[in-house]
């Protein structure tokens, strides 16, 4: 499911804000970026990530900055090399009969003159803390939006298991019919081979028991109503339920697959394909569940 959550927490002069992204993955992949002052950290966000999240393709963003007031003490100044920039431009222009001197503007702007610490050994020490809360915080919205996202991806599985299960009682309806259907077109087509010889009744209701042991789909059936249960109860109970929807939506499909085989009647192989049609749908709507 997709998901977004941001949050920013602080503590001994330090301020950590995360982002976290998560698109639809039928596993939990993890892409975790973090600054250099949180990198010894990583196992323990990892660890974090996986106990809130089962699936999905999760992007983790942090960034480490000083709390307000404390910014002074993070930047640093490098007076010997912005001496050297300072010495080799005058150099250059006394090489090159260029007039003028360089101004403390230009010097700050070289590469190197100014930089930004990320942390001192002294803030290290609550980074790991910092970086836990902010992470905590940002993945508590993140699952906030996923669980809206999931709620309504249930009530459609829901849906689509009631049209599936209209489909079933079809079959179930059709199947009695379909039966002496196919036992009125053998009867036709002995008719037609003998002419007007006359038929061997129980000959005939032989072949009529063997052709219906073949196409019989009552055990199919059954174990699609099970499964149908099944799915509105674990739609029911709630939680990480993509892993166990993804095996019953499986399931369905090898039922339907099976009556499919074995219909030889019109109706029954149109109900069993819209059965096919739903069973399809809930599959790409469960690889989107947690």
């Amino acid at each position: 499911m997709t998901g977004f959550g941001r949050a920013e927490a602080g503590g001994d002069g330090i301020s950590v804000t995360v982002e976290a992204r998560s698109v639809n993955h039928r596993h939990l992949d993890i892409a975790l970026r973090l600054p250099r002052a949180l990198a010894a950290f990583e196992p323990e966000a990892r660890r974090l990530i996986q106990s809130r999240l089962e699936r999905g393709r999760l992007d983790v963003a942090a960034q480490v900055a000083p709390a307000p007031g404390r910014a002074a003490h993070w930047i640093r100044a490098d007076a010997p090399l912005a001496a050297e920039y300072v010495a080799r431009a005058r150099e250059l222009g006394r090489d090159l009969g260029v007039p003028g001197d360089v101004t403390l503007a230009w010097v700050l702007e070289r590469p190197g003159v100014l930089r930004a610490e990320e942390a001192d050994a002294a803030d290290e020490a609550a980074l790991g803390s910092v970086l836990a809360q902010a992470l905590g915080q940002a993945l508590d919205a993140l699952v906030a939006r996923r669980r809206t996202e999931g709620e309504a991806l249930g009530a459609e599985l829901g849906k689509l298991g009631a049209d599936l299960g209209a489909q079933v009682a079809l079959i179930e309806a059709r199947a009695p019919a379909a039966v002496a259907r196919r036992e009125e077109r053998l009867r036709e087509r002995i008719r037609a081979l003998l002419g007007g010889a006359s038929v061997d009744e129980g000959r005939i209701l032989v072949e009529v028991a063997a052709w219906a042991d073949k196409t019989d789909v009552r055990e199919e059936l059954t174990r699609l109503r099970a499964h149908l249960g099944e799915l509105a109860r674990v739609l029911e109970a709630g939680g990480a339920v993509g892993r166990p929807l993804e095996f019953l939506v499986q399931e369905l499909h090898r039922e339907v697959n099976t009556i499919a085989a074995k219909a030889d009647d019109l109706e029954l192989s149109q109900a069993a394909l819209a059965a096919k049609g739903a069973i399809e749908k809930m599959r790409e709507q469960v690889q989107n569940l947690e």
